[in-house]
């Protein structure tokens, strides 16, 4: 008998109008000559934890632990545009201001997750909207980050998170929920 596995992570979802302004960011950082892979806006979101591909038989325990998760809604703000590592970019993020309240979920979520095999994370949480992958970076990006510098991100309220699938495809990921928590 075969086991299928689902390739899954946990995230908060922003607002239409917050992925909006990021898209408008998106554009600017079109403007460069590195090599970007860029994330649909339709579908940018913080992620929390990434499970990896984990057993389809063992999401309804994934989906009773994050339901044990308790929080009250809080505001994010769209900080400021810029790369995971400046000497070795992968990942171009806004950075997430949230006043701590998305570490303290994240760490609830490392807690009820270990008990069902999920190693807990050896980097600090890190609030951020990932908006492209650097395939080779470029002086230019640079130049497009400092244009970006005072960019409003948006801001919008997290009231919840969500388990979701993602399919890797030719076109980008597709994300289907499993569950979703509202607080």
């Amino acid at each position: 008998m075969s086991t299928l596995m689902v390739r899954a992570f946990v995230a908060f979802e922003l607002s239409p109008e917050m992925r909006q302004q990021l898209a408008a960011a998106q554009a600017v950082l079109r403007g460069c000559s590195a090599r970007l892979t860029f994330v649909d806006p339709a579908i940018i979101h913080i992620t929390v934890k990434f499970l990896g591909e984990i057993d389809e038989k063992k999401i309804p325990q994934v989906v009773a632990a994050l339901k044990s998760v308790t929080a009250a809604p809080f505001p994010v703000t769209g900080g400021s545009i810029t790369v995971n590592n400046p000497r070795s970019p992968r990942t171009v993020w806004c950075a997430i201001e949230d006043a701590g309240k998305g570490r303290d979920v994240f760490s609830a979520v490392e807690t009820v997750l270990a008990p069902l095999g999920f190693p807990r994370e050896t980097r600090s949480f890190t609030s951020h909207a990932t908006l492209a992958r650097v395939k080779e970076a470029d002086p230019s990006l640079f130049r497009c980050l400092e244009e970006l510098k005072n960019t409003p991100c948006g801001s919008c309220t997290v009231s919840g998170l969500k388990l979701k699938k993602s399919t890797l495809t030719p076109r980008g990921p597709v994300y289907e929920d499993l569950c979703e928590v509202k607080w």
